[in-house]
């Protein structure tokens, strides 16, 4: 793959899901969340699936690594991205977005515990700062934690950790089926558990789902920002490997508060740019030695 070419994917990549922020706000005026979460997994499922199953002759989940993964995938790094939709009905999408620069370093200590990894005292730091930009960008009122939509920064926070914690037991149950396949297991169990919760907590769903506007943003999400952008993240990852494709989370905010500004008019505060900035730093400390490893080789 020519650098071009990956370029290229890598920018359509953070498109797509940087665009899936305000497609998901706009939705929300129209879908409950978690009923509107469990639609976009099921559009993505069915295509990832399908696609499996034309493409690869490993499409079925054979052996308990491969049934762990995508327990562990469906209900946490899919399941988990409900409350990102409940998050949304208060919080701007680009913050949304910015929040989710925190899953590299959220995973980092996950690992510690399921995988036996260690933190250098660079590391710590890192994580330390992580937790730093957050707090700015959160911006939590020691004496009003109900004000505002900080109760809402909080939850896309809880999918950002459930998030983290779902790539982890993915990573140890050590999968053996095609990835796509894979994704596409996950998904189905993932939008069955929303599914489930849409009905627990009572959401009733309006002749309002019907809407154009609102049947635009499931296809959008499902097709485009799901089950297309997970088949590019695929090659990228194949292609370019996990470290550099990875980069690609700190592209979406960009793309996401700018959409967001633009499109939906949108504000974020000083303090959120800056707490995405500390975060990133962190990022930084905590992967040191892969970004080192990556400017060493040119990124070619």
């Amino acid at each position: 793959m020519s650098r071009l070419y990956a370029t290229a994917l890598f920018a359509t990549l953070a498109t797509m899901w940087g665009l899936s922020f305000p497609a998901i706000t706009v939705g929300l005026d129209y879908i409950p969340p978690l009923l509107f979460a469990a639609f976009r997994y099921d559009v993505a499922a069915v295509l990832l699936l399908g696609y499996a199953v034309l493409t690869t002759d490993s499409w079925r989940p054979v052996g308990s690594n491969n049934a762990e993964a995508i327990v562990g995938g469906g209900l946490f790094l899919v399941a988990g991205n409900g409350l990102l939709f409940i998050g949304q009905q208060t919080v701007p999408s680009g913050v949304a977005a910015i929040l989710q620069a925190l899953v590299p370093i959220a995973t980092a200590l996950w690992a510690l515990g399921l995988l036996g990894e260690r933190l250098s005292m660079a590391g710590s730091i890192g994580v330390a700062l992580g937790f730093l930009g957050i707090g700015l960008i959160v911006q939590p009122d020691p004496q009003n934690l109900l004000a505002g939509d900080t109760v809402g920064r909080l939850i896309i926070v809880g999918q950002v950790v459930s998030v983290a914690l779902g790539g982890v037991l993915v990573q140890r149950a050590g999968p053996t089926m095609e990835r796509v396949a894979l994704t596409g297991w996950s998904m189905l169990l993932g939008g069955v558990t929303l599914h489930l919760g849409s009905l627990a907590v009572g959401e009733v769903p309006t002749g309002a789902i019907t809407a154009p506007t609102a049947l635009g943003a499931v296809v959008y999400l499902g097709v485009f920002s799901t089950a297309i952008a997970f088949v590019i993240y695929f090659t990228l990852l194949e292609e370019r490997g996990a470290f550099e494709t990875s980069l690609v989370a700190y592209l979406v905010p960009v793309v996401a508060t700018v959409a967001g500004v633009i499109l939906l008019g949108e504000t974020i505060s000083p303090l959120s740019v800056v707490g995405f900035a500390v975060v990133f730093f962190g990022f930084v400390l905590l992967k040191r030695r892969a970004l080192a490893e990556l400017a060493g080789a040119g990124v070619s």
